[in-house]
């Protein structure tokens, strides 16, 4: 059993949990520990333990490494590495003047490869975001958040619970999530990457996003995105899904554009 002597405070909350900054007193490691509210129904406890039983599979230096579980008293945790950098999106904002081309095409190329490794082990993110990435040593993007996905080639949403501003078409219309609805959101990340943290469709409702898409309109590729970048984002949102690439292709072709820039 993992013992955790000490939790510091909490630095990221959502509706289901809290993750915290943890130190492990036996040896002094800092942790990062996400936790269940307990108040919530048991389904959701169950689904943060499968979650970690999820991650525990995985091993890829641009995937969010799982350290275990401590399940025999609640509150339920689900240990992980600590990443000081924080979610993606919040190092956009903060650093959006000390971006460069080449960094946001290296974030671009960190998320194609843990996603390409994901898309190996037949992983729906289904939550793929800038929120949902961290930023590690030497800026490195790690892939996290892995509460919505699942083991599947195809998956039928039963409930309507997504993200609609990262969702594809497929996604609205029938409720299919594959390997290639997670490429149309990586699409979306190019673009948060490439305006630097900006909402997308900032100017539109959900129900709007929704109209949009399902019409087959996207969005405008931010201002100053390099044309192989423009070209790759645009194929991640292509209408049919199998006229996308696949990650393992798009990790391919953002290793061209970065060793050409």
């Amino acid at each position: 059993m993992l013992k955790f002597a000490c939790i510091n405070f909490h630095f990221k909350k959502g509706s289901f949990g809290v993750v915290h900054k943890a130190l492990y007193k036996p040896t002094g490691a800092i942790f990062a520990v996400k936790t269940c509210h307990i108040q919530l129904p048991l389904d959701q406890h169950k689904k943060l333990l499968q979650e970690g039983m999820r991650l525990r599979q995985y091993d890829h230096p641009n995937i969010v490494k799982f350290i275990g579980i401590a399940a025999q008293r609640q509150p339920i945790m689900v240990v992980m590495e600590y990443i000081p950098g924080g979610s993606l999106l919040r190092y956009l904002k903060d650093y959006k003047h000390a971006l460069t081309k080449k960094l946001q095409i290296t974030m671009c190329k960190d998320a194609a490869e843990g996603m390409a490794y994901l898309e190996s082990k037949r992983c729906i993110h289904r939550d793929l975001a800038t929120r949902n990435c961290l930023v590690g040593d030497n800026s490195a993007v790690k892939i996290s958040d892995f509460g919505l996905s699942r083991e599947e080639e195809v998956y039928l949403m039963a409930n309507l619970c997504f993200p609609v501003r990262w969702t594809a078409p497929e996604s609205f219309t029938h409720k299919i999530f594959t390997s290639k609805s997670d490429v149309w959101s990586f699409g979306v990340l190019m673009w948060e990457i490439f305006s630097k943290g900006k909402v997308p469709y900032a100017d539109k409702l959900d129900g709007e996003v929704m109209a949009t898409v399902r019409g087959g309109f996207t969005m405008d590729v931010p201002e100053g995105t390099p044309k192989e970048i423009s070209s790759l984002m645009k194929n991640c949102w292509a209408y049919n899904p199998t006229d996308r690439y696949n990650f393992a292709r798009i990790k391919n072709e953002l290793q061209v554009i970065y060793e050409q820039c």
